[in-house]
């Protein structure tokens, strides 16, 4: 059974990827919950706005609950994004020693949570987030689907 908090937060990461969506990105929500399950940083990608490739939708919202946290240790955190991190966001997430990792839909072409790699679960690492996959898969993996289908 999944956890209705995390069902909640994927929903409004799925909002937030559909306002990446209506600015010509790829929709990708993210969120950060603090251990009392209040939202402390969100995001979507804006690679294309911004022009960093650093800017994905994981460490957007990493990068806010950092900042409103006032330190980039996240331990005890949960970040919620509606597809599976790449390695970049999967290290970025490891670095923020973020204790939970929820995402929806998985990658079958970057992904590093468990697709291609599983960065977050590499026993050589000093920190391993839990994971938590599959939360609202399908409506996940369908926004990215009529994104892409619109772009051809």
């Amino acid at each position: 059974m999944q956890n209705p908090l995390f069902n909640e937060a994927m929903r409004k990461a799925l909002v937030l990827a559909a306002s990446a969506s209506q600015q010509g990105e790829v929709p990708i929500g993210a969120l950060v919950l603090n251990p009392a399950g209040q939202i402390v940083g969100e995001g979507f990608n804006t690679r294309e706005q911004e022009r960093d490739p650093m800017n994905h939708a994981e460490v957007v919202a990493l990068r806010m609950a950092a900042s409103a946290n006032k330190t980039w240790r996240l331990d005890d955190h949960t970040l919620v994004v509606t597809l599976e991190p790449c390695t970049m966001c999967a290290g970025a997430a490891v670095q923020a020693r973020v204790g939970r990792i929820v995402f929806g839909a998985f990658d079958k072409k970057a992904g590093a949570v468990g697709s291609l790699w599983d960065v977050v679960r590499d026993p050589r690492l000093p920190h391993r987030p839990e994971v938590v996959s599959g939360v609202l898969a399908d409506e996940c993996a369908a926004i990215l689907s009529e994104f892409f289908k619109a772009q051809r």
